[in-house]
This record gives C-alpha cells, sequence and structure tokens, in this order.
C-alpha cells in the first residue's frame, strides 16, 4: 500500500517546532559566536549548518513524523455511477 501522504497532522506539527527550534538556536548560538569573535562569517555558516540539520530532520519522511495515520472515508460504490445521456434533462439556455 503507497502512502500518498508522509506525514499525518500532528506529524508536521511536530516537523515544524523541530525546524523553528533548530533554526532558532543555531541563530543564538551562531549570533553569539560571531560577536565574540567580531566575525560576521561565523555567524552565518552556524546558521547554515542549522538549516542543513534542520532540513536533514524534518524534510525526509521518519517514522517519528508517521504516528497518527490519518482515517480515510471507505469507498462508496453507489452514487458514483455516471448517467445514461437519455436521464439527462436537456439544459434550457436562458433568453436573451
Amino acid at each position: 500500500k503507497i502512502n500518498l501522504f508522509p506525514q499525518d497532522y500532528k506529524g508536521q506539527k511536530l516537523a515544524e517546532q523541530i525546524f523553528q527550534g533548530i533554526i532558532l538556536v543555531s541563530a543564538i548560538i551562531g549570533f553569539i559566536y560571531g560577536y565574540i569573535t567580531e566575525q560576521f562569517g561565523w555567524t552565518v555558516y552556524i546558521v547554515m549548518a542549522g538549516f542543513a540539520l534542520s532540513c536533514l530532520l524534518t524534510l525526509p519522511p521518519w517514522p517519528m513524523y508517521r504516528r497518527n495515520p490519518l482515517k480515510w472515508l471507505p469507498v462508496q460504490e453507489s452514487g458514483t455511477e455516471e448517467k445514461k445521456p437519455a436521464d439527462r434533462k436537456p439544459k434550457r439556455h436562458a433568453k436573451s
């Protein structure tokens, strides 16, 4: 069975929280380290490393994001039949 939705809603929320947390922590660490060393480049490198780490942890469909699968309604066979052309009522065009 192919899962077209790799994450459920709770998994999406968890991934978003992890992503934002890593970005925030790396930005704070990068700012402090860059301020101490007086090198703005280190701030950028640390934030970029945090971004790469957060992408690695949140973009693939890891099993921790699929713990609460969605419950889909079963397929209903009745009512999905296409009407025959004779059963259709002709459309009336509005007079202009």
